[in-house]
């Protein structure tokens, strides 16, 4: 194949949680760009169906679907819609998370659970009901979305929400595992690391701490609307097949810089 072909996600279907806003509608118009069906989950389906609005065309089939990913049934029904629209899962993005801000020394436990029922039982679960049918298929991609939260510590002033940054954490060596354990069925399970990307949900406040996070970032700006795409199309096409348990750091820069 020549390297257009690597990269092209023509007549792949790939489902996308949390996909309606933020990062994930970035990884979801990227794929539907590239050629590729989607599936965009999210808890508020109207979202997901104002950006299936947008991205269906000529041969590209967008298809909403409400899923909370710390339900098991939900992840199972998210499985069996994709199967009944799209006929295969050929791409899993883990997407969906969520954070809670708390001092460390006195952090609420049930936000703490809550926090890891999400961001690593959800991923978890959905993983393995995607990839029994991936196994079926002769294979798939999975791509966990971390986060350079999860490579180390930060100062609270920056990131103070322990369970999530353990949960990327924990996300980060799960993709390492199951790449080993799922290469026999032609399953490559990798993990995009981003950095500091606004979004609706922490726009201001990445505004506000700008004087102090942008100086700590070689490319000296956050992460734009595009930035996210090229990573996540390379994990989810052909251009990886030999690249299974890594996790590709997105991030200006930031970690880098010792």
């Amino acid at each position: 194949m020549n390297v257009k072909e690597l990269f092209d996600l023509t007549g792949k279907n790939a489902v996308i949680t949390g996909g309606s806003v933020g990062l994930g509608a970035q990884m979801a118009e990227a794929f539907a760009e590239a050629g590729a069906n989607v599936v965009i989950a999210a808890r508020k389906v109207e979202r997901c169906e104002a950006l299936c609005e947008k991205l269906s065309g000529p041969g590209i089939k967008a298809v909403p679907a409400a899923c909370d990913v710390s339900s098991e049934d939900d992840c199972r029904n998210l499985i069996v819609l994709t199967l009944a629209e799209l006929g295969s899962v050929d791409i899993l993005v883990n997407n969906a998370g969520i954070s809670w801000v708390a001092d460390s020394l006195d952090f609420p436990m049930d936000k703490w659970q809550k926090v890891m029922s999400l961001n690593v039982s959800g991923t978890f679960q959905l993983s393995a009901i995607a990839a029994r049918e991936m196994k079926k298929q002769g294979g798939g991609k999975i791509i966990n979305i971390a986060s350079i939260g999860g490579l180390g510590g930060d100062m609270p002033e920056n990131v103070d929400s322990v369970p999530y940054t353990t949960s990327k954490g924990a996300v980060v060596n799960m993709t390492r595992d199951l790449a080993v354990k799922w290469a026999r069925y032609g399953i490559n399970v990798n993990a995009i690391c981003p950095g500091w990307f606004p979004t609706s949900l922490n726009d201001k406040l990445l505004e506000e701490r700008a004087p102090s996070l942008i100086p700590r970032i070689p490319l000296n700006r956050y992460g734009s609307a595009d930035d996210l795409k090229g990573a996540a199309v390379y994990l989810a096409s052909a251009a990886s097949n030999y690249v299974t348990g890594q996790c590709l750091v997105v991030d200006g820069g930031q970690t880098a810089w010792v």
